[in-house]
């Protein structure tokens, strides 16, 4: 190797050399530069071409800074969450009910079949596996077509990515503008630089909106076939690929034509794309589309109240929109499991709807479910409405016209029909529920006017299994069972004795059922209570007497003697309601609700431990934690990995002590009375252990039935829902304790023949059941009128042996009080010739 020789002869070094290169380096820029300044001093057209480029640049830039200084960050797509229903699910875990205003089902990308992606990549970005989130040769094409229908008020196609339409359904939206194109192009660049291809593409299949309310080819899968999406066709998968481009159009009937033109569109881009045989596409081409119907998600209406009762709580603790949370109800994704027990809840249902019919008997029709003013518009009238009944054929339509007892009728899929047995008070415009009688002729049915409540609770925790709270939900969605306030009449007394109980008296304590008047002050003078019917007094009886008898001259005297502050106290405590210590509360003159009382006497079947009612075991969000439980217990050291030595733990005791267990027990025993002998006696040949309680209200105005087993524990009122008279033959024994009956009849499996168990403490005496007194060597008959009873004392409290003695204080007693009806009946019919008023419990809103 020789060494580098300068030009002198010298030795060159490599600092020399590198120096002589930058050297020449800049003598060639130099000279370009001077050139270039010499041609922009000399050639004006450059110039020009110079000024309009700078001026390009600063324009597009400051575009840039405009359009994306505000842009969504891309990032936010690793933590979107799509709004998603709830679903419901019964206590059996099958689904029952979805609150969703739209129609949404969130796949991986693993479960979507490879034949519908490829169609969907067929029909809207063919490139997508290899662009960079813009397509430049489709978006040249959308310029294009944007300029040659610019000014015409036609819509440019899109030239959009598959990319840059997540940017837009997502992050962006759906305004038509070029500046919404722009950012479009920007989002979906920076959308490619943070998710990977199948997250984009898993994104945009969950997200499509593809008409029928439906987002996601899985939703749409189900509204257009009825299918999921591992089980379309070829041809049924290139038509969802066709709707992201009209949604609303390609699924109807009059566009069939043009939608299987564009299905067909997509097979042959298929073919050309090589992700489908010729052979495939053209067998895929013969098919006809195969739409089903536009449907809507059908549930079980039986379950209506309970299903919105659900949905009322839910909106109170969670929201209802996005907005609201991200546990909102229609767009959180909850998983809602309910106490709902489907076939106990059919029960309700009809026991309740042959109760309310059974006592509109032959009564009139009364009114129309609702008026139409507009009847060129009937139809859409009708619709707006939005009243249906689920039950038996019936049907809700509205009277267009009439002529005597004729006329015709019309529904809301814009059937019309002739119409018989139009009532007189009926007219055009009219809501009205008919039913078939013979082929295109209907006849107008009589929707009850009296309406009413009930609900079943499972007293070992409260879970609401089933509740009914009117006719049809689909008439009325108010709620009878939980949001009507109502007086509960007698079906209150059980926790008036409890009260007494609590503080001294036992259940075969002696209390006068005589005359209990008020003094009023000057002016008013006395006011006097009464039992049911106007009665009097019978003389002293049992404690246990007067419940079964339901008496309310003995409950208002075991009230005052006890002390109404204590006995409101005791409602307060089970939840019934707050009073005033007023006595016509001891006969249930205050408000309250058929829940209320169910969970209530749950209390009593329960030993005196109440648990929170609730339709709701659990709630999880949308990705299976759990949010919410009703038994919200915690016991953290029952997941140790190893015994620590010292003693199991335990999870605290649920529920709260609302009543002494003994005092509890002692209720439930008088009680199981009152179906044995007493106002229920109808339930006993149902021939279980039950307990329960009858109440007719002040008028009267709502008839009650409150109780159950240790299965179960329901309750039931009727009444008008402006209060008014039922007629003077309204029982709670005759109307309301029947339709509790029909419920266990109808539902027998699922009760048990287990009694009633006694807390520690309690003592099980034999009595005379009249006067109360204990009785030695008479063992207690299963007859219901038996002379001699099993009575539960708490300790020290049992009464004394019957004597002789008692026997003629029985008979001297039963002969006073015979005088007494005897003078009591003439001075009420004395009164009522002078008019003055007695009834102190009919002034106070009381009840009997």
């Amino acid at each position: 190797m020789t060494d580098d020789i300068s030009e002198n002869g010298a030795e060159q070094t490599p600092e020399d050399a590198h120096f002589r290169l930058r050297r020449g380096a800049r003598a060639a820029i130099s000279g370009r530069f001077a050139g270039l300044r010499k041609a922009w001093r000399e050639r004006k057209w450059l110039r020009r071409f110079g000024y309009v480029a700078g001026a390009g640049l600063i324009a597009f830039g400051g575009l840039y800074v405009v359009v994306a200084h505000d842009l969504p960050d891309a990032n936010k797509l690793l933590e979107y969450q799509p709004p998603l229903p709830t679903m419901v699910r019964g206590g059996d875990g099958a689904i029952v009910y979805s609150y969703a205003r739209e129609r949404r089902v969130q796949l991986r990308f693993v479960d979507f079949p490879p034949k519908l992606i490829d169609a969907f990549l067929s029909a809207e970005d063919k490139t997508f596996w290899t662009h960079g989130g813009v397509d430049f040769g489709g978006l040249a094409g959308a310029v294009v077509d944007y300029a040659a229908k610019f000014g015409t008020g036609g819509r440019a196609r899109g030239g959009s990515t598959i990319t840059q339409q997540v940017a837009k359904n997502i992050l962006i939206g759906d305004e038509y503008s070029v500046t919404r194109k722009l950012k479009e192009m920007i989002v979906a660049r920076r959308i490619e630089g943070v998710l990977n291809k199948q997250q984009i593409l898993e994104l945009y299949l969950n997200e499509i909106p593809l008409g029928r309310q439906s987002f996601g080819v899985q939703a749409a899968a189900r509204a257009y076939f009825g299918k999921d999406v591992d089980q379309l066709d070829l041809h049924e998968a290139a038509f969802l690929a066709i709707l992201p481009k009209a949604p609303e159009r390609y699924g109807r009937k009059q566009y069939e034509e043009m939608a299987i033109t564009r299905r067909n569109w997509v097979l042959d881009q298929m073919v050309s794309n090589g992700w489908a045989t010729r052979a495939e596409a053209e067998a895929a081409k013969a098919k006809p589309l195969g739409l089903i119907p536009r449907r809507v998600e059908t549930y079980d209406t039986s379950n209506a109240y309970f299903i919105e009762e659900v949905r009322r709580r839910l909106i109170d603790q969670y929201g209802e929109k996005a907005e609201d949370g991200p546990n909102s109800v229609y767009a959180g994704g909850l998983w809602v499991r309910t106490s709902l027990d489907t076939e106990m809840q059919k029960a309700v249902r009809d026991a309740l709807r042959a109760g309310l019919l059974n006592y509109q008997g032959g009564r009139a029709w009364a009114h129309p479910i609702a008026h139409i003013n507009d009847l060129e518009n009937w139809q859409t009238e009708l619709i707006v409405a939005n009243k249906t009944i689920n039950y038996k054929d019936w049907r809700v339509g509205v009277i267009l016209d009439r002529s005597g007892g004729a006329g015709r009728i019309g529904f809301a899929d814009g059937n019309v029909s002739a119409l018989t047995n139009v009532p007189d008070a009926a007219k055009a415009g009219d809501l009205i529920a008919a039913a078939p009688v013979s082929a295109g002729t209907y006849a107008v049915r009589t929707i009850p006017d009296v309406s009413g409540g009930m609900m079943m609770e499972q007293p070992g925790s409260g879970r609401i299994v089933a509740m009914q709270g009117g006719f049809d939900a689909g008439l009325d969605s108010f709620n009878r069972a939980v949001q009507a306030e109502r007086q509960p009449g007698s079906t209150i007394k059980p926790f008036v004795y409890a009260t007494a109980l609590q503080y001294g008296m036992t259940p075969a304590t002696q209390v006068l059922d005589g005359t209990f008047c008020v003094y009023q002050g000057a002016a008013l003078g006395d006011k006097c209570f009464r039992n049911f019917g106007g009665e009097g007094g019978a003389g002293s009886h049992t404690m246990r007497w007067g419940l079964e008898q339901s008496r309310n001259l003995m409950t208002v005297r075991i009230a005052n003697d006890t002390g109404m502050p204590r006995v409101i106290k005791t409602f307060h405590n089970v939840g019934i309601g707050d009073y005033k210590a007023y006595l016509s509360f001891a006969l249930g003159a205050g408000e309250t609700t058929v829940a209320r009382m169910v969970n209530a006497y749950s209390a009593l079947a329960n030993n005196g431990v109440q648990f929170q009612s609730s339709p709701i075991d659990y709630i999880q969000d949308r990705s299976g934690k759990v949010i919410w439980k009703s038994d919200n217990r915690r016991c953290d050291s029952c997941n140790m990995p190893e015994w620590d030595g010292k003693p199991m733990p335990r999870v605290d005791r649920r529920g709260k002590q609302v009543l002494d267990a003994p005092t509890a027990y002692q209720v439930v025993h008088m009680l199981e009375g009152v179906v044995t002998r007493g106002t229920a006696v109808r339930l006993r040949e149902l021939n279980m252990p039950m307990f329960g309680k009858t109440g007719t209200t002040n008028g009267p105005t709502d008839v009650w039935f409150v109780g159950g087993t240790q299965d179960y524990v329901g309750g039931v009122y009727i009444g008008y829902d402006n209060p008014r008279s039922l007629g003077g033959y309204a029982q709670g024994g005759r109307i309301a304790a029947p339709i509790f009956k029909q419920v266990v009849e109808s539902t027998r499996p699922r009760w048990s023949m287990q009694p009633f168990i006694a807390p520690a403490g309690i003592r099980m005496v034999r009595i005379d059941r009249v006067t109360g007194k204990q009785v030695m060597g008479v063992e207690p008959s299963d007859d219901p009128k038996a002379a001699v009873i099993w009575e539960a004392f708490k300790p020290d409290t049992e009464p004394r042996q019957y004597t002789a003695e008692d026997e003629f204080t029985r008979r001297r007693d039963a002969l006073v009080s015979e005088i007494r009806r005897a003078r009591e009946a003439r001075s009420a019919a004395a009164a009522q010739d002078t008019g003055d008023m007695t009834n102190f419990v009919e002034e106070q809103g009381g009840v009997y």
